[in-house]
């Protein structure tokens, strides 16, 4: 199935589409055909509902002009009534990006209709999908790449964090849904005999996205939808709009994200710096990775919990990250940072990044720092990531899963070469605040550089990627021609 998807949407491709283009275009396919079958299902011996002058069946009946127009009149009547349900919001802004006649008809009955997409299954629809986005926008050439965080990172992050019924989750900057869909998938697998109230919560659990670009949005939706993650006529889990545009509404109890990389936000679209006036934040910034951060810190209820991916300019920069950092250890619980390999990211192979774990505990008195203790985990110096042929896998990550200990207390957790505590007051007392820390059997005198041969084999791999990214580009702008 998945294969199959994947010719279709590389033959989109090639006849000029942008990766987006092509995957919105057999996401609208798809989402109709299911709506058809789904009208098809009948229960007792009930006739199943007519066709709608706008539905399935009023596209395998034309051929032709009369099939693109059709195709046309049903993405311009979706697009143009959204109700403020999931299935609307994949239609949202839809444009049809297929005037071929026959490679349109080859998508409607050679694709689609020959199969009924129903008896898949949620589960293995879903999986289909998924992988389609994830070996879709993770290309160079699609320009879409950040939008991913590698599924064993948030299965990782998740199975650190155990997520529960009660727990209600955001993520501010969703991208593809990856997180939702990872809190979504760890409940199934620990929902064993649930009570009829625990599937109920578990139907109606509060999860929600913001999502700045409207076409991620709609993908991001389409993916939570094949997954079962939200049904059809359920709200739209996912917002388009600037999260830091204003402070939250409402509060999560669990709020895991992975924030773009890029230097600085825009102002629609016109590509200016711009800072956010916010009373909640502590420091004035045109980084987008310190603003979120301030944005995660305000979201996070009292009581709650959050993971925050960030570069790790975030950890030593000096300025507004300092002043974020400062107040991030004073209000919260900062108790543990994972060091991730270079190379994690398909999109951003060259960036160091890690990830930030913290509480927000009820107010205290005192001038103590809710921070006491940090712990650091170093998957760094044990592994270099290629997402090419050497990925961030499960494997990788488990020993980090067992060494935070999900079920146990911090206080239970035990030091080792890679996982090393460090005193709130030690590393208040180093210049800047720096919680770029590493192992002391990993740090120079002047420190925390690597080794002089990984150092050179960093910049030899960077150079071969930028050389390979070249090419790309290169070869995106040639067919960009050629269409």
């Amino acid at each position: 199935m998945t294969e199959r998807l994947l010719d279709y949407y590389n033959l989109l491709y090639d006849r000029g589409l942008s990766a987006v283009e092509a995957v919105e275009q057999l996401t609208y396919l798809l989402v109709l055909k299911l709506e058809d079958e789904d009208r098809q299902s009948t229960i007792d011996g009930e006739l199943p509902e007519p066709p709608t002058p706008h539905g399935w069946a009023s596209l395998t009946e034309k051929r032709a002009e009369p099939l693109v127009a059709q195709y046309t009149k049903i993405l311009a009547q979706r697009s143009s009534s959204p109700s403020g349900t999931a299935v609307d919001a994949v239609f949202a802004g839809a444009q049809n990006h297929v005037p071929d006649p026959a490679l349109l008809q080859r998508l409607v009955l050679d694709l689609f209709d020959v199969e009924q997409w129903s008896t898949y299954g949620r589960s293995l629809l879903g999986e289909a999908y998924g992988e389609l986005l994830q070996r879709t926008m993770n290309e160079r050439r699609s320009g879409a790449g950040q939008f991913f965080t590698p599924r064993p990172l948030i299965d990782a992050i998740v199975e650190a964090l155990q997520p529960e019924l009660a727990d209600t989750i955001s993520d501010p900057a969703c991208g593809m849904g990856g997180f939702l869909l990872g809190a979504h998938d760890y409940l199934a697998r620990h929902l064993t005999n649930p009570t009829s109230d625990e599937r109920h919560q578990y139907r109606n659990q509060q999860r929600w996205g913001d999502e700045l670009v409207p076409s991620t949005a709609r993908l991001a939706t389409a993916h939570l939808l094949l997954h079962g993650v939200v049904s059809a006529g359920q709200p739209a889990p996912i917002t388009v709009r600037d999260a830091l545009a204003q402070q939250p509404v409402n509060k999560a109890s669990l709020v895991l994200t992975h924030p773009p990389f890029g230097k600085h936000a825009e102002v629609s679209g016109e590509g200016s710096r711009h800072t956010y006036g916010r009373s909640d934040f502590v420091a004035v910034s045109t980084d987008k990775q310190i603003n979120f951060l301030q944005h995660a810190m305000s979201l996070t209820a009292v009581q709650g919990r959050a993971a925050v991916v960030v570069p790790d300019n975030i950890l030593y920069g000096l300025g507004a990250a300092e002043a974020v950092r400062r107040d991030l250890l004073n209000r919260f619980d900062v108790h543990t940072v994972l060091r991730l390999p270079t190379g994690t990211f398909p999109s951003a192979s060259g960036v160091r990044a890690s990830v930030i774990f913290f509480d927000q505990h009820p107010n205290h008195a005192g001038e103590d720092p809710q921070t006491s203790r940090i712990w650091v985990y170093d998957l760094r110096s044990k592994r270099r990531c290629d997402p090419s042929d050497n990925a961030l896998s499960q494997r990788d990550l488990n020993a980090f899963v067992s060494a935070y200990g999900p079920s146990l207390s911090r206080a239970d957790r035990r030091e080792t070469d890679h996982f090393r505590c460090f005193d709130i007051q030690v590393v208040l007392g180093h210049d800047h605040a720096n919680l770029d820390l590493s192992p002391p059997d990993r740090a120079s005198e002047e420190g925390s550089l690597a080794a002089p041969e990984e150092i050179a084999q960093g910049v030899v791999d960077d150079l071969q990627k930028a050389l390979q990214e070249f090419k790309e580009l290169t070869a995106e702008l040639l067919h960009n021609d050629a269409a």
